[in-house]
């Protein structure tokens, strides 16, 4: 395990608690920071997902105010990362986000999402193309808080207009697309292209990328400007099963994997920070290249800096 522990930009739930639920409890929300710490984690950043406005506002202001209360979730939870409502409503980009509550982005709901964390919003992902003028990009990043593209299909002038409003981030590239692209002019190969100005974040877990996939994109884009996120819900830390994560009913089989119960799609993942690990050292990265991945890069990536 590295010294510093695990650094996690997305996590759903862990040990049994969905974060994304209108009743989140203290209880609840210390079992999974205390199941979190026991894993080596040192921090993360707390995800809520895409519902509707009102919903989503209730969520985080929950979530905020539980944190306040614990010193626990105070250590644990460096703070939230709100993942939608502006997102692509494209089948296969949108993935798991409900349609229904999907919408591009505005000044006002932004603003909105923003004051329900209590300052204590540190990333957004949004599609770019869903971002006119990228206006929420550019007042997003004035803010101090990290912007990161997923769940998208921009174009490449796109892209370079966001990074230009502030724009440093790609959320789980290689997933939150549909499963057949054009094979040169896609989102990955195009968020590749520009791995010297964005981060891209992985989730590792050997299904939601394929490792030799995952053992070329790092190689392109290089190691320094990579991150591993889990993508955690409800499930990880406990095995298969049966789990929730916000409107979804998720099952769990042997491999893992968080998908919905037709299997037509994956819904967050049930990996842990530890086995993480030991899926980037069966692709013999160094542990140097580990410690970046996991502990040194996902904190730079929000500005956080390693203890």
């Amino acid at each position: 395990m590295p010294t510093q522990g695990y650094f996690d930009l997305q996590v759903n739930g862990y040990a049994g608690v969905d974060f994304n639920t209108d009743d989140l409890s203290a209880e609840a929300l210390h079992t999974a920071c205390l199941a979190l710490r026991n894993h080596g984690v040192a921090g993360i950043l707390a995800t809520i997902i895409t519902e509707h406005l009102p919903v989503m506002c209730g969520r985080i202001k929950r979530l905020a105010s539980l944190r306040a209360q614990d010193d626990l979730a105070r250590k644990m939870i460096a703070g939230f990362h709100i993942e939608g409502p502006f997102l692509s409503d494209a089948p296969g980009y949108r993935g798991a986000h409900p349609a229904d509550a999907i919408q591009p982005a505005t000044l006002d709901a932004a603003k909105a999402l923003i004051a329900s964390g209590g300052g204590s919003v540190r990333l957004v992902t949004l599609a770019p193309e869903r971002d006119p003028g990228q206006r929420v990009t550019q007042w997003l990043a004035s803010q101090n808080i990290t912007v990161s593209a997923g769940h998208c299909d921009p174009t490449l002038e796109q892209l370079h207009a966001s990074l230009d409003a502030g724009l440093t981030l790609f959320t789980h590239l290689g997933n939150a697309c549909p499963m057949q692209l054009p094979r040169h002019d896609n989102i990955i190969q195009r968020a590749l292209s520009l791995s010297d100005r964005l981060t891209c974040c992985f989730i590792a877990d050997g299904v939601h990328i394929p490792t030799f996939a995952l053992k070329n994109y790092l190689r392109c884009a290089g190691i320094d400007r990579c991150c591993i996120v889990t993508d955690a819900m409800s499930a990880a830390g406990l095995g298969p099963g049966r789990y929730r994560l916000s409107r979804w009913e998720v099952s769990v089989g042997e491999d893992l994997a968080a998908r919905s119960p037709d299997g037509s799609h994956l819904v967050g993942s049930a990996m842990t920070m530890p086995q993480n690990l030991l899926n980037l050292r069966s692709m013999n990265l160094s542990e140097a290249d580990c410690h970046a991945l996991l502990v040194t890069n996902p904190r730079r990536a929000i500005c956080i800096r390693e203890n």
